[in-house]
């Protein structure tokens, strides 16, 4: 995703992933060379809900896929760092339709995605919709 992301970027642009899985940052940083956009990719490493809070950059885009289970999380420590105009896309909010029944209740994560969808189309400080493409998508764009 972040090569396909890099490929949109004015020519100035910078990206910022974050991996909690250390043994990952060689892999991908051979394909960010090889892709030619190693010099634009920022790679942090750790728990993303420690690095959020500590991140002082103000965000045209963010493409959220995490743990299902902290996705209102990340929303709360993102949202005031995205520019008036710019957009969080979420993936997996239809959570393969599990998100339009009752869940379970040992079912964390649709639980959390159920809420963090609810928060998406109550949050005044965004416009939503909502894709159904694959296990869904969603594009919020601050207002």
């Amino acid at each position: 995703a972040t090569i396909c992301l890099a490929e949109g970027l004015p020519k100035n642009g910078r990206i910022y992933t974050i991996d909690k899985n250390e043994e990952l940052v060689d892999f991908q940083k051979k394909y960010f060379r090889k892709a030619g956009i190693e010099n634009r990719v920022e790679q942090l490493t750790g728990d993303a809900l420690l690095i959020l809070p500590t991140l002082d950059i103000g965000f045209d885009m963010v493409f959220l896929d995490a743990d299902k289970k902290n996705y209102a999380t990340y929303f709360d420590q993102i949202i005031d760092k995205i520019n008036p105009g710019g957009i969080l896309l979420s993936d997996n909010v239809l959570w393969s339709g599990k998100v339009t029944k009752t869940a379970d209740y040992q079912d964390v994560d649709t639980k959390e995605l159920q809420f963090f969808n609810q928060k998406l189309r109550e949050d005044k400080r965004i416009q939503t919709v909502l894709l159904p493409i694959r296990d869904g998508i969603s594009i919020s764009i601050k207002v």
